[in-house]
């Protein structure tokens, strides 16, 4: 997949911009003294903006200054990242680092101006995003057991919606395929939207995608869904099943939410942004809001989250070497 020109030249002159300066960081105890922006590498109104407006109120309520949500949308999320990574590292600029953004872009791009690991400071994991399995309502199949066996007897014939080649929901197709053993055939879509509307129309026959995006068409009775990515079951839908659990153990898959700072940003001001935000993820106002929508509040420490984010590295490397897929 090739950067369009204008997204391009925009990733160019964040390279070529110098951070905002070596600045003196300010004492934790002081901070925040300032607004905070917080760079959201999506456009607005997807669930990555909705989880990041969330945050942004909370931190802001509790530090009484304003936190600022700056969308950066572009090449799959790299120029908000890059963005982040060029910002001064003094605790006033936080990327709301996506699965996407910090796992799926290092393994799948070739050449990709920012290192998840070197360029960022962890912070604190946010929110855990089950995936949902779902099929149109005339499919004969009602859990996965009944589309495996339906996809082994129309090897090739079934097809799954994503919302672009190397997507973290194309992925999960090809985890299922290599998993069950099943030939269905990838369509990739210019966004997560619009392969959910042909799932509804008929014209594909699965998607996997957000709880969110999926669970008001599953309540409605235009989708049906077979089974929950996750380890557990979700407290939005409680009585669907994982795909685990459906005769698949084995199969996880998940998007996460996480907010990370730019490099050398000073251990004191991620420990108090750590403390802010584990205090903010326990609040019950806070949890029914995120699991009302299908996600799951999962905060960490900085270490947890890059140990996660290594075992996420070494799951989707194994799915992505045997479905062969790469963007350049």
């Amino acid at each position: 997949m090739k950067l369009a020109t204008g997204v391009a030249a925009l990733i160019a002159a964040a390279i070529a911009s110098p951070a905002a300066g070596a600045q003196s960081a300010p004492a934790a105890t002081n901070y925040p003294t300032k607004p905070i922006r917080l760079v959201i590498t999506y456009p607005p109104g997807g669930d990555t903006d909705l989880v990041g407006r969330a945050v942004a109120q909370k931190l802001g309520e509790a530090w009484g200054q304003q936190v600022v949500v700056d969308n950066r949308g572009g090449a799959g999320g790299v120029l908000g990242t890059l963005i982040a990574k060029q910002a001064a590292a003094d605790g006033y600029t936080l990327l709301l680092g996506t699965s996407a953004g910090m796992v799926l872009n290092p393994l799948l791009m070739n050449k990709i101006p920012y290192d998840p690991y070197q360029d960022f400071a962890p912070v604190s994991l946010v929110i855990v995003l089950p995936q949902l399995l779902a099929v149109h309502p005339g499919l004969a199949a009602r859990n996965i057991r009944e589309f495996i066996a339906l996809a082994k007897a129309k090897p090739g014939q079934l097809n799954f919606g994503s919302s672009g080649v190397g997507t973290p929901n194309h992925l999960g197709g090809e985890m299922l395929k290599a998993m069950a053993g099943i030939n269905i055939v990838h369509v990739p879509y210019k966004g997560g939207a619009a392969s959910i509307t042909d799932l509804i129309a008929g014209q594909v026959q699965l998607v996997i995608s957000s709880a969110p995006s999926v669970v008001p068409h599953v309540r409605s009775g235009r989708l049906r869904a077979l089974a929950i990515g996750s380890a557990k079951r979700s407290p939005a839908l409680p009585e669907v099943p994982t795909v685990a659990e459906s005769g698949l153990p084995g199969y996880e898959y998940t998007t996460w939410y996480g907010i990370f700072a730019p490099a050398k940003t000073p251990e004191a001001i991620v420990k108090k942004m750590n403390a802010e935000i584990v205090r903010m993820l326990a609040d019950p106002q806070m949890t029914q809001r995120f699991q009302s929508q299908g996600g799951d509040p999962a905060s960490s420490t900085p270490a947890q989250l890059t140990a996660y984010m290594r075992e996420e590295m070494a799951r989707w490397t194994r799915v992505i070497k045997t479905a062969g897929i790469r963007i350049e």
